[in-house]
């Protein structure tokens, strides 16, 4: 992959010199970390540019692009963390196009002009990494100084929930952060916390009684017989060897489905990095940054991002509503009753659920252990312009065969939508008026997925 990526950077630095830069990235967290990292190497390259940050790559938006290129002047436009399942319609845009993506990838790469269309993703070298840290390893070619920036690519990481299983690129941007601690422990988030609001706004571990409820986390403390420290509950990274045990114990008997063996995939690697001064955990750098995206202030994450520490105000106040409007949506759905099958759930939010939410909550909730091993766990929410979003993802951690990226395509075929994602998180979105019909040719697809499995 390296190799591919230096086989780009005459060009690039040719487009960046003689054209007007335009970037375009995802808004979550590895998406706004991606455009922060390109942003300050453009920055020491002198060159100026404009960052757009947008929910997802729809076609109607490609082809207002495509209208809005100027002909009498040289155009560039960067694609970062998104682009993958859009390359022959990105094909068509008459300017000098870059993409940097890890999605799965859509369609040939055969006819697409690959003098006008660069295009990076890691699948294509059968290599795991975020866009951020693709991103990272090209600007460190641009320009060694570039070294400084692998905190954000660590973030992206984070954000893409790649941390657990370090690749091999993933090593390379680890060993260049300077200012990175990892350490093994319970992944209860946000480790730097207090253990009484870390339980309460955990992400990562969700616990029925005790997630979203500040007596609830109490008696479990009290039941677990951690004591206050200093007028304070510890945080997770104060605990004794004793403490911790205890409390895994705990969440054990609180959380029914965990067996001997699932309790392993609740201790990992804790990624503390000093930002602003301050050692933080990194998961919580990167939901901040994900809160800010998803609740349409990218401005202010990306300036997070940079370095301001007038946007980390603004950007700790939007946190703190974001884990409100998450533990509420966490809640509904641990609360009301949802369709599905063998093999399979439905979690029909409609305006229950932000669109811009959907996913999280359901990224929390196929780590929960709530449901079986393998379960395709799908949320629906309404969307503006009568649409509705979708978020898909495989409960557990253990590896599946199924591809829900391709299960989605399959739906979408019959219903109309736009489709995208990896095999083991993935979404779509379609019209709010084939809302039946799509759930009929999901459990079509879902159910013809267990009988391949037994299979």
């Amino acid at each position: 992959m390296f190799k591919a990526l230096e086989s780009i950077l005459l060009d690039f630095r040719e487009s960046i010199n003689n054209s007007r830069v335009r970037i375009i990235s995802h808004y979550d967290s590895d998406g706004i970390t991606s455009a922060a990292i390109l942003a300050k190497a453009l920055q020491r390259e002198d060159r100026n540019f404009s960052i757009t940050i947008v929910k997802q790559l729809e076609s109607s938006f490609i082809e207002q692009l495509k209208k809005s290129i100027c002909k009498n002047r040289k155009e560039m436009i960067i694609f970062l963390d998104l682009g993958s399942a859009s390359l022959e319609l990105l094909s068509e845009i008459p300017a000098d196009i870059f993409v940097f993506d890890h999605h799965e990838i859509k369609g040939s790469l055969e006819n697409l002009n690959q003098k006008k269309l660069h295009f990076i993703n890691p699948h294509m070298f059968n290599e795991e990494v975020s866009a951020a840290g693709l991103v990272y390893l090209f600007v460190k070619l641009l320009n060694p100084t570039n070294k400084d920036l692998a905190g954000l690519a660590i973030i992206g990481m984070v954000g893409d929930m790649l941390e657990q299983s370090i690749s091999k690129m993933n090593n390379h941007i680890l060993k260049d952060a300077s200012d990175l601690t990892i350490k093994q422990g319970l992944l209860i988030f946000s480790a730097a916390r207090p253990l009484n609001k870390a339980l309460e706004f955990s992400s990562d571990i969700f616990i029925p009684g005790v997630s979203g409820s500040a007596a609830g986390t109490i008696d479990l403390l009290r039941e677990t017989g951690i004591q206050l420290l200093n007028g304070r509950y510890p945080n997770m990274l104060e605990l004794s060897n004793e403490e911790v045990s205890r409390l895994i114990t705990t969440i054990m008997l609180r959380r029914l489905h965990l067996t001997k063996e699932k309790e392993k995939s609740i201790i990992g690697n804790i990624y503390l990095l000093k930002f602003f001064g301050r050692v933080e955990d990194v998961r919580e750098l990167s939901t901040l940054i994900n809160a800010c995206g998803r609740l349409g202030y990218s401005d202010i994450a990306l300036s997070f991002c940079l370095g301001s520490r007038e946007a980390k105000t603004k950007a700790e106040e939007i946190y703190t509503k974001y884990k409100h409007d998450l533990l509420k949506a966490l809640k509904w759905v641990e609360n009301n009753k949802h369709t599905g099958g063998k093999g399979y759930l439905i979690i029909n939010a409609k305006d229950a659920i932000s669109d811009s939410i959907i996913g999280t909550t359901l990224s929390i909730i196929s780590s929960s252990f709530i449901y079986d091993e393998g379960t395709i766990l799908m949320g629906m929410a309404y969307q503006g312009g009568n649409k509705i979003k979708v978020s898909a993802r495989i409960a557990g951690r253990e590896n599946n065969a199924v591809n829900l990226q391709k299960l989605l395509d399959n739906v979408v075929k019959i219903t109309g939508g736009e489709s995208g994602g990896h095999a083991k998180a993935a979404g779509c979105i379609f019209p709010r008026d084939k809302e039946y019909d799509f759930i009929k040719e999901f459990e079509k697809e879902a159910e013809a997925e267990q009988i391949k499995i037994k299979v």
